[in-house]
């Protein structure tokens, strides 16, 4: 197989499950570290040309990631797209499992044993409110039906904006503030919060920066994420 993959998370996945069938990745496929393969632009505005060119099997893309008009025209190209769509953590395995397969590789053991580390998670009591930013300038937080808030609903963090009409809405910062929560969940990415940026902007509130790959990604990092994310968020509320 020769694959193209349009999803940062999922190109970790394919690299780790069907070593060489990667023939071509986005510039934000950061995982595996070292990995040496054809850029071909950005999740947003991929090289359309540069992918056909590549000549792939298949292209492995995702319904929020990537843009329908770019993946109209790779199939217009007479490429074959599998298009992943992932909501929450049980999706998320169900449609790793597809796309190995799609890849021709068997079940890794990677994706049995982050099945298990969600599986064993403990009671979350008592529950946490949190207000959860992904960018600022302007303030942009997580709304309904994202993958973030389904991983942090299962850590026992609900976000305040589960039922808003938008899925990442833009609020004022001062209606972060008044909404009182109990902790700002701050990932790295897409916007990099880092202490000296972001944690400022809610004095007297608890701050947990955590790893956005932990929190976003959906792949071998699913594995690690109950773990790295608890303790972020563990040492905020201490």
């Amino acid at each position: 197989m020769r694959v193209v993959s349009l999803v940062p998370s999922l190109t970790e996945a394919i690299a780790r499950s069907a070593p060489g069938a990667l023939v071509g990745a986005t510039d934000w496929c950061t995982h595996p570290a070292g990995l040496d393969v054809p850029r071909i632009g950005g999740t947003k505005n991929p090289k359309v040309d540069r992918i056909i060119a590549l000549a792939p099997d298949l292209v492995i893309a995702n319904e929020e990631e990537n843009r329908a008009p770019d993946l109209e025209a790779l199939r217009a190209a007479g490429l074959e797209v599998l298009v992943t769509e992932v909501r929450e953590v049980p999706q998320a395995f169900r449609e790793l499992a597809r796309v190995v397969e799609a890849c021709g590789a068997v079940r890794p053991r990677w994706l049995d044993e982050a099945e298990q580390a969600w599986s064993a998670l403990p009671a979350c009591e008592p529950r946490v409110r949190a207000v959860v930013p992904i960018w600022r300038r302007p303030w942009m937080v997580l709304g309904r039906d994202t993958f973030a808030g389904d991983v942090l609903s299962r850590l026992g963090v609900d976000h305040l904006y589960t039922a808003h009409e938008d899925r990442y809405p833009k609020v004022p910062l001062e209606e972060l503030r008044a909404a009182a929560p109990d902790l700002v969940v701050l990932p790295d990415e897409p916007y990099r919060f880092t202490p000296d940026d972001g944690p400022e902007a809610f004095p007297g509130l608890p701050c947990a920066l955590v790893s956005g790959r932990h929190l976003t990604w959906y792949g071998p990092s699913l594995a690690e994420a109950p773990r790295a994310l608890g303790e972020a968020l563990r040492a905020a509320l201490r």
